[in-house]
């Protein structure tokens, strides 16, 4: 089946659909702005649709009258990964006020909850079904203790790693042993739950990075895995896990960027307008395949996955596993944003969907003449009051406030956290250009414009460009 034709993939999706067609559906807990598509995509499926909201956003909000609209006050979280872990609590623990709007707006109960991958399936809640979401089984497997035994089971290249208890020796041990010229990354276990967003990483190379790493680790973890320091430019490579293997989409550059002097990470946005050497490109794809046979095998997997890494000097070595609808997967998916969501939730529901790897496989031209990508800024402990937009120009080294539309545009609002920005549209790069390079100069701008701290950042070396162009 080609999906590339419109009218193929059109068909796809309108079956699809039919998980959610004429019931009430639930959306949340969540970023409100975040869920305006999909509220306009179930109004035209003939769905009632409630949202339960935590917050306004960055961009449009449904339009009136598409939706009703509950606010929950999220409990406060210092973190992306707190905000996140909190998720399945809330949709759990819901407000009274909340509880009551939901009933009255589905009183016969056929309604079926869409939730974020932080909330799990197993469950149902308020006796109502839950999708969106996956089942903790799934989640579990997003420990960074886990990583590296799935990377060997899956025959995945990988760099060296040790994992040890959180103990000052036995950290330091390790970091010995396999410091590199940038030195090494800790990254923390799961004991607590997921964690995400680069929050429980750190980069070590001196005796304060150390004192300063365990003081974070001993309270939140067990355990840490340390990793050599890996230069290269941060990637991912995702798949979707159907009956018949794995569907392997194109790399992602992720935006990591570097606080040399603070020794810290900064992450921001995803695109797909980099291109790794093509020799690469086909190693990761192999990656996604290989990893995605072991999952359904060992854990009965379905659905979409990611794989972070670095592509260094000698290839791409994976660091971390996405057992989900990742950031990444969500910017490939834009080729059709639609049927990816409705293709994931019927997939992790257990429906057949009557597609084939090689089905999903010919969207991979559609994905490489559709460059996507935005440039974010995500700040923690730092509001700005509201939300807010303004026309900003691109010189191509920096962004500056325009007193005229531009054609972009800069979005910024509260999170629960702190504040999220973006740049819309994203700018057109071209194919093989660099994102971060955008990203580092949004960061810049926001510290400038909104006293943010990100600070002096860079991005990460292409250590892999293709000297034939």
């Amino acid at each position: 089946m080609d999906l590339t034709d419109d009218a193929t993939r059109a068909a796809v999706t309108d079956r699809l659909g039919r998980l959610y067609a004429g019931r009430p559906v639930l959306l949340g807990p969540g970023i409100l702005a975040g869920f305006t598509p999909l509220v306009a995509w179930l109004r035209e499926l003939g769905c009632p649709v409630l949202v339960v909201s935590n917050a306004r956003g960055a961009g449009a909000i449904p339009a009136e009258g598409d939706c009703v609209v509950v606010e929950v006050l999220p409990p406060a979280s210092a973190s992306i990964t707190e905000e996140l872990r909190l998720h399945d609590r809330m949709a759990r623990e819901l407000p009274e006020h909340a509880v009551t709007a939901i009933e009255s707006f589905d009183p016969h109960r056929r309604g079926i909850w869409f939730t974020s991958p932080f909330v799990t399936t197993d469950e149902p809640i308020l006796d109502r079904p839950v999708t969106g979401g996956r089942p903790a089984s799934f989640l579990a497997l997003e420990d960074k203790m886990l990583a590296d035994a799935i990377w060997a089971a899956a025959d995945v290249r990988c760099a060296p790693h040790l994992i040890v208890p959180v103990e000052k020796a036995a950290l330091a041990r390790a970091t010995d042993a396999l410091a590199g010229p940038l030195g090494a990354v800790w990254s923390g276990d799961a004991r607590d739950g997921f964690n995400g967003g680069g929050n429980y990483v750190r980069w070590i190379r001196e005796d304060r990075d150390v004192a300063a790493g365990l003081a974070f680790f001993a309270p939140r973890c067990d355990r840490v895995r340390v990793l050599p320091f890996l230069d290269g430019v941060p990637c991912s490579i995702h798949g979707i896990v159907l009956p018949d293997g794995t569907a392997a989409f194109r790399p992602v550059e992720i935006a990591i960027l570097r606080n040399v002097p603070d020794r810290t990470f900064v992450y921001g946005g995803l695109g797909t307008f980099w291109d790794p050497p093509a020799a690469d490109r086909d190693e990761m794809r192999d990656v996604v395949r290989r990893v995605g046979a072991h999952l359904q095998a060992t854990h009965g997997y379905r659905g979409a996955f990611g794989i972070d890494g670095v592509l260094t000097a000698e290839g791409f070595r994976p660091t971390e596993l996405n057992t989900r609808m990742s950031a990444g997967a969500t910017v490939v998916a834009e080729a059709d944003r639609r049927f990816f969501t409705l293709l994931q939730a019927n997939l992790v529901d257990g429906v057949d969907v009557g597609l084939t790897v090689a089905d999903l496989e010919t969207l991979v031209t559609m994905m490489d003449e559709k460059r996507t990508g935005k440039a974010v800024a995500v700040a923690e402990g730092h509001k700005v009051g509201g939300d807010w937009s303004h026309p900003v120009s691109w010189d191509g080294r920096a962004f500056s406030r325009a007193a005229e539309p531009t054609g972009n545009l800069l979005v910024v609002a509260d999170t629960p956290t702190g504040f999220f920005a973006k740049v819309e549209p994203c700018l057109a790069l071209g194919p093989g250009e660099r994102l971060a390079d955008v990203n580092a100069a949004l960061l810049a701008y926001v510290d400038a414009e909104y006293g943010s701290t990100f600070g002096a950042l860079e991005p990460a070396p292409d250590l892999r460009r293709d000297p034939s162009g």
